[in-house]
């Protein structure tokens, strides 16, 4: 669906020369995933994906959406690709004087498609789908956040987009809120097959609903893979300190990954060993469960215990 082919991005510097923000960035995202794009602040992930609405112009490279160059677009086609293209913001960008509704209605109106009774049909449907038809008269000052990005959702929708594109769009939130975000996310591509882009600096994020996720790095692509690749088996420095929590210092204690069912007990069973679990989470990714804690694991087996959780597939990791 979206193909970045050495791309690279600068910005003109207040008394003269440029700062790349993007620099050779190779990238595809396959139709119908959900897609994370990672990194610290300044590392370049605005920049990536307002090339892909060409709210920005590659200065080298191609971003072709659909098989199309972005680039060879005219105003009027960029405009009617665009409308395929639903966009939300960590601020919501919703009109303070306009109701859920007509807030919806808007883009609808911009779209100029059907009469205005099959808009407001719907603007009625799109609310009733992101869980808000009791809210559609409220302006945005009466709602709290997590009803704000969905009338902004229910916005991106109005007119049957390909691919929704999410720019930091939960960091605004509560983490009650930011769950039922993406778990709005995650249904909306399930039911409507969307491409869903996602920009976030937070690893739970990209956990929660991402199927791939590429990580960024002062404006280079320093990985790509499944989350479970980047999250256990990182291959660069930043995707490294992004999987990464610290122990809780205690000396000997070991990290334990694992996909899948819990093998923990399992492995240790018969054997004159126990694991004491300190931190960490036993939770899932979107292709199914995961753990992450750090443990101390103690008693006279210790050395076979380890090895028994190894050969279950546990990844086991001494604190540095």
């Amino acid at each position: 669906m979206i193909r970045l082919s050495g791309v690279s991005k600068r910005f003109p510097l207040k008394g003269g020369g440029a700062q790349a923000a993007l620099s050779g960035i190779d990238l595809e995202i396959a139709t119908g995933e959900v897609f994370g794009i990672i990194g610290p602040s300044g590392s370049g992930k605005s920049t990536l994906i307002r090339l892909i609405n060409r709210l920005e112009r590659p200065d080298e490279g191609r971003v072709e959406v659909a098989g199309i160059d972005m680039a060879t677009l005219s105003e009027a086609d960029l405009s009617i690709r665009r409308h395929k293209l639903g966009m939300i913001f960590q601020q919501f960008g919703l009109l303070s004087s306009r109701t859920a509704r007509q807030n919806v209605l808007y883009a609808l109106d911009i779209a100029g498609t059907g009469t205005r009774h099959e808009r407001k049909a719907r603007a009625d449907a799109l609310l009733a789908q992101v869980g808000l038809t009791a809210h559609a008269d409220k302006y945005p000052a009466q709602l709290s956040g997590g009803q704000k990005q969905r009338v902004a959702i229910a916005r991106a929708l109005a007119n049957a987009p390909d691919i929704l594109l999410c720019d930091e769009a939960t960091s605004a939130l509560d983490p009650e809120s930011t769950r039922d975000i993406l778990d709005l996310i995650a249904a909306l591509n399930c039911d409507l097959g969307l491409t869903v882009v996602l920009v976030t600096h937070e690893m739970e994020v990209v956990r929660r609903v991402c199927d791939r996720v590429a990580v960024l790095d002062h404006g280079h692509l320093a990985e790509t893979g499944t989350v479970a690749e980047v999250l256990f088996t990182p291959k660069s420095a930043q995707g490294r300190v992004l999987s990464d929590f610290r122990p809780p210092g205690d000396a000997g204690l070991v990290r334990l990954t694992w996909q899948g069912a819990d093998p923990v007990a399992h492995s240790l069973r018969g054997l004159d060993a126990w694991v004491s679990i300190r931190s960490g989470q036993v939770s899932a990714l979107k292709s199914g469960p995961y753990g992450d804690v750090w443990a101390d694991i103690s008693g006279p087996d210790r050395t076979k215990a380890i090895d028994a959780l190894r050969l279950a597939g546990v990844q086991v990791r001494e604190a540095a």
